[in-house]
């Protein structure tokens, strides 16, 4: 794009071709965009600032009106003129239009985010990483496309005269300029800034290979722009003749990207073939491959310079057909040919253009905002006065980008809190975080966030969370990231609590039975569990009794064991019409419940002789047990229920679920309805997973079937089973 040097001081004349504007589609709102004029310039400008913006409301006007820019931004353009503090006080909203007065306020919310942020000295190592997140915090601020228009032109007004200012100062501006604006412009396909930008920024930053690059181009850029045109006609003849119908496109290579080219390839110069480029879109695929034939009948193909990546479509699943051919006056140029889908998948797909580039990570809800301001810049250009700031932005406004002391830009979910932040930033930051600066203001952890915010943690030393934070009523925790760090907390501690106290209890056991040296991990293996950890908090859980442990480590009794196959078989006893547990018979043997299985009448049980217990009363199918009889089997007898089983009988219930606000509160009010009592509740979370584990009391099997049927029925809930 050539340059052009516009006068500070307005023109006489102040209708719309006086200012300079394109007055065919502005016309509509030309009252408008002059009392917007007369507002600027009513005020003499006192200093050389106010000439500045004076400058650059006029250039930047100009600039949006040869993109043939929605109206409100000519008028946004013209009214940044004046100082921040007089917006302020003009009430924009009732003078012009609410859409101007919100992106106005919008723009200098950028303003003053960018300084704050930029302003910051960060490592070399995080720049990239910073300037990712910089570029997602813009788009995310900007609620309406012009938004981002507007400031992208200003840009282009401040490289325009950037050579006004010192080196050190030029360098800097170019470096930001192109790390941060041109790659904005490059993803919102905006590309008549985007070269500029580059164009421009790569002048400031690298003069002298500038120079040369341009001197090496034996014609001016408004000289290659006519080649392409007077290309594009003689190929469009060509279409039409054929009978295709198909939209051509073209353009003159920029001087940044012959740079980038020659040096992501190691090639010349005169190694170029695609200097000046084309672009074919048509309906079909097969039209491709006959633009291909025509194009290759026009102008001789380039030996080795043909690629189709319709058949073999790149790794980013990008489809097009690429050839470079000597052209007219025997200049080289590259020609692309895809389908109209093809195009729309590439420019906002995940093959999209800007991804292939710049060789950035995938984000979904990235890749959907900057696909919705794409489309809506396609609608501007259509349909010029629509009011785009009421169009439904995608779901990727259900995230939030705020930034720490450093200028490390955090995402989050909208409306989490600076606790939500603290634990996202470090987990242990997270668990030691005591209170929190917005802004410099000192805010409530349960204070939802707002994009663009300055978020400073205020922790201790040592410490831990609290189990408020995990109360969905309290709204401490937002993120499902932060709560499942909180609960994994929570769990690490008790976890280590258990297995130190079910080590000291194992310990004393043995002492007590004379078997210190016994073998903990085959102790483990006989218990049913796989390593000696499990075993330690079965045992200080009461999962896993003395009386057990005991067992398993005491040899038999003297009496003459018996073979496996001369064990008696295990018959049901018979019913005498007593309650309770018949055992080989009676019902005055003593008995309790295992803790591994919990049987409810009136499932088939058989019964365990323990040490000074009594007998405890296993699931006929209970896995435990199958393992204490590997080495045990002379202490099993025959069991049955009595007669009358009535009564509360505790059983242990697994739900599996999508993690979420308020799932433990539906599970309860399931077990409610169904008249189930709760007496033990464990949960664990990983991601964006639940798992809990209910101990409840049920009078019967069928009522049990029904509360697990009402839980598969509550939202999230993948699989409810009894354990």
């Amino acid at each position: 794009m050539v340059s052009r040097t516009h006068e500070t001081a307005p023109r006489a004349d102040h209708g719309l071709t006086g200012l300079g504007l394109n007055a065919r589609y502005l016309q509509p709102d030309a009252i408008l965009i002059e009392q917007a004029f007369a507002r600027i310039t009513e005020r003499e400008p006192t200093s050389d600032t106010d000439s500045e913006l004076l400058q650059r409301a006029m250039t930047t006007a100009r600039l949006l009106s040869d993109l043939e820019a929605h109206p409100a931004c000519i008028v946004v353009a013209l009214l940044r003129a004046l100082p921040w503090p007089e917006l302020e006080r003009m009430q924009l909203s009732q003078r012009f239009d609410p859409d101007v007065a919100a992106i106005v306020s919008d723009l200098h919310r950028i303003d003053t985010t960018l300084e704050a942020i930029l302003g910051i000295n960060a490592p070399e190592a995080q720049e990239t990483r910073r300037l990712e997140g910089v570029r997602k915090l813009l788009l995310a601020m900007a609620q309406d496309i012009r938004v981002v228009i507007v400031a992208l032109a200003e840009r282009v007004w401040l490289m325009r005269t950037v050579a006004e200012r010192d080196l050190a100062e030029q360098r800097a501006l170019a470096q930001q300029t192109m790390d941060l604006y041109a790659p904005l412009a490059n993803r919102l396909g905006v590309w008549f800034l985007k070269w500029e930008l580059e164009d421009l920024s790569f002048r400031s930053i690298e003069p002298d290979t500038y120079k040369g690059i341009a001197q090496r181009l034996d014609e001016r850029l408004v000289d290659r722009e006519r080649y392409i045109q007077q290309l594009i006609q003689t190929l469009d003849r060509e279409l039409r003749t054929n009978g295709v119908d198909g939209q051509i496109q073209g353009r003159p290579k920029h001087i940044f990207s012959i740079v980038k080219k020659m040096r992501a390839k190691n090639l010349g110069f005169d190694e170029l073939h695609d200097i000046r480029a084309v672009r074919v879109i048509v309906r079909e695929i097969r039209e491709c491959y006959t633009v291909l034939g025509l194009v290759h009948q026009l102008w001789t193909p380039i030996s080795g310079e043909f690629d189709d990546y319709i058949a073999r479509p790149k790794g980013n699943n990008y489809r097009s057909l690429h050839t470079a051919v000597i052209g007219p006056e025997g200049k080289a140029v590259e020609i692309q040919i895809r389908t109209a889908e093809m195009h729309r998948d590439s420019e906002l797909g995940i093959a999209s253009h800007w991804r292939y580039k710049e060789g950035a990570r995938a984000d979904r809800y990235f890749d959907e905002r900057v696909a919705w301001l794409r489309q809506m810049l396609e609608w501007q250009k259509e349909v010029s006065r629509a009011p785009l700031a009421s169009s439904t932005p995608p779901p990727a406004e259900e995230i939030i980008y705020v930034f720490t002391p450093q200028g490390r830009i955090i995402d989050l979910p909208r409306g989490a809190t600076a606790l939500d932040f603290a634990y996202h930033v470090h987990t242990e930051l997270g668990h030691r975080c005591r209170g929190a600066k917005v802004d410099g203001v000192m805010t409530p952890l349960d204070h939802p966030l707002q994009n663009a915010q300055r978020v400073e943690i205020i922790s201790v030393r040592q410490g831990g969370p609290s189990r408020d934070w995990l109360n969905p009523e309290y709204g401490y925790l937002k993120s499902a990231r932060a709560l499942s760090k909180v609960r994994q907390w929570f769990k690490q501690q008790h976890l280590e609590e258990d297995i130190a106290q079910g080590r000291l209890l194992l310990e004393k056991i043995l002492a007590r039975l004379g078997q210190g040296q016994h073998n903990v991990e085959r102790l483990a293996a006989q218990s049913g569990y796989s390593k000696a950890e499990e075993l330690w908090v079965a045992l200080a859980r009461g999962d896993l009794s003395q009386r057990q442990i005991e067992a398993l480590v005491t040899p038999p009794s003297a009496s003459p064991a018996l073979a496996p196959s001369q064990a008696p078989p295990l018959r049901p006893a018979q019913e005498t019409g007593q309650s309770g547990v018949l055992v080989l018979g009676v019902t005055n043997i003593a008995t309790f419940m295992a803790k591994c299985c919990k049987p409810v009448p009136p499932e088939p049980i058989v019964g365990f002789v323990t040490r000074g217990r009594g007998v405890s009363v296993h699931r006929a199918n209970c896995r435990s047990l199958a393992a204490l009889t590997t080495s045990q089997w002379q202490r099993m007898i025959p069991a049955a229920w009595g007669g009358t089983t009535n009564g509360l009988f505790s059983v242990d219930v697994a739900v599996d679920a999508l993690d979420r606000q308020g799932l433990l509160r539906d599970i309860s009010e399931a077990f409610t309805r169904e008249h189930i009592n709760v007496t033990a509740v464990n949960t664990q979370s990983r991601g964006d997973r639940a798992r809990m584990r209910f101990t409840v009391q049920i009078g019967s099997l069928d009522q049990l079937a029904r509360a697990l049927k009402a839980l598969q029925g509550v939202t999230g809930v993948t699989s409810a089973y009894r354990q």
